[in-house]
C-alpha cells in the first residue's frame, strides 16, 4: 500500500464516506458495485473514485467492478477500523452524554471507558454504563487502562488547559468538540470539530439558492415585461 504520507488529506477525507456506503450496500445484500454506480449513489465522479481506490491498490478488476463486501473490509482496515480504540470522555453534559449513548461508535470498535467532569454531581452516577469521575483521575486513569482517544466536550475557556494535561499523557489523539483549535505535539493528533462552522456552510447554501432563485425570478419577469 502507498505510503499514507503520499495521499492528500481530501483522499483520506473521502474514505469515511466510501466505507459508510458500502457499509450500506453489503447490507442491504449487494455483492458488486461499479465505480460508475458508485459515483451515481455518490455524487462523486467515478474517475475520482478509481484513483482514490488507486492509493490504496485498486481493489477492483476491469469489468467486473468491486466486490462489496471486500471492498468494504479492506477500507475498514485503511482507516484502522479492525484495532480496537479505548476512548474516555471529557466533558459529561448534554453533547458529552448523545456521544457516549451513540451506539454506532462501538459497532466501529470505539469504545467509551470512562468519563470525567468538574461537576461533583455527577460522580456518583453513570451515562450509559460508563462510570463519571473527577478531572482529578483523568491522567492515573488514562496511563492504567492504555486510552487511545479523549473526546471533548468542554467549554473553550476549559480545553486548553485541559489539552496541556493531556499532551504529557499517552494518549495518541483528541477529538475536540470545544469552540477552539487545539495545536499539542505532533505525537498526538487532533481532529478540531466546530458543529457551527457545519450550520453556517448550510445556511450559505440556502442563501445562494434563494439568491439564485430570486435572480431567476427576476429575469423571468423582465422578459414578461
Amino acid at each position: 500500500m502507498t505510503k499514507q504520507k503520499e495521499i492528500s488529506s481530501a483522499v483520506i477525507a473521502r474514505l469515511p464516506r466510501y466505507y459508510r456506503y458500502l457499509g450500506d450496500l453489503r447490507d442491504n445484500g449487494v455483492e458488486r458495485i461499479s465505480s460508475l454506480e458508485l459515483s451515481r449513489m455518490m455524487n462523486v465522479t467515478a474517475s475520482q473514485i478509481r484513483q482514490d481506490f488507486n492509493h490504496f491498490g485498486g481493489f477492483g478488476q476491469q469489468g467486473y467492478g468491486y466486490n462489496t463486501e471486500y471492498l468494504y473490509a479492506e477500507i475498514g482496515k485503511i482507516l484502522g477500523l479492525d484495532h480496537k480504540h479505548n476512548m474516555i470522555l471529557v466533558g459529561a453534559g448534554n453533547l458529552g452524554s448523545a456521544l457516549i449513548k451513540y451506539m454506532n461508535f462501538r459497532n466501529r470498535g470505539f469504545y467509551f471507558k470512562a468519563a470525567f467532569d468538574i461537576n461533583e454531581a455527577l460522580y456518583d452516577r453513570q451515562i450509559a454504563g460508563i462510570d463519571v469521575y473527577p478531572m482529578e483521575r483523568m491522567a492515573s486513569y488514562i496511563r492504567d487502562y492504555s486510552i487511545d482517544i479523549a473526546v471533548l466536550t468542554i467549554p473553550k475557556a476549559q480545553a486548553v488547559k485541559v489539552a496541556e494535561v493531556l499532551s504529557g499523557c499517552p494518549i495518541k489523539a483528541i477529538w475536540n468538540f470545544a469552540h477552539t483549535d487545539l495545536n499539542l505535539p505532533g505525537r498526538i493528533k487532533v481532529e478540531n470539530v466546530h458543529l457551527s462552522d457545519s450550520l453556517m456552510r448550510l445556511s450559505y447554501e440556502i442563501h445562494r439558492y434563494e439568491e439564485s432563485v430570486s435572480e431567476q425570478n427576476s429575469a423571468a419577469q423582465a422578459e414578461e415585461n
